[in-house]
């Protein structure tokens, strides 16, 4: 992957997190990863439909999956896609939390761990500098 297709994928998420929305300038510890929706293992290709951005708390949890189980149903679901789906229409923020309010909102969350203690403490203090993130 060249660095100029690296530099799309980054301008074309606004420099957040395409999963949890985390602003790479907020994220001082960890850099942000380039990460392929569906993993090379699976057949997924290094082009830019399916490179997302994402903080490296979300490209840990999410590995190489493409479904897990709803936490509330116990049903296979697959994950927030960002090159096809409206983050809007999967999650809601609800101060420092993000809730999923679908089932691929509430899949990728849970699997992702967007509400883990420390996202929320981080969040939380993102939140008292930028009150209208």
């Amino acid at each position: 992957m060249d660095a100029k297709l690296k530099e799309q994928v980054r301008e074309r998420a606004g420099r957040r997190c395409e999963y949890c929305r985390l602003r790479m300038e907020d994220e001082i510890d960890a850099p942000f990863h380039i990460e392929h929706i569906i993993a090379r293992q699976h057949r997924g290709v290094s082009a830019e439909e399916n490179l997302a951005l994402a903080c490296m708390s979300c490209n840990l949890h999410k590995g190489t999956n493409l479904v897990s189980l709803d936490p509330d149903t116990n049903l296979p679901v697959r994950l927030f896609d960002p090159r096809k789906d409206a983050w809007d229409e999967h999650f809601r923020r609800s101060g420092a939390h993000i809730l999923g309010i679908t089932d691929i909102g509430r899949t990728t969350a849970w699997l992702l761990q967007f509400n883990s203690d420390l996202n929320l403490l981080q969040r939380q203090a993102i939140l008292e500098k930028h009150p209208l993130d």
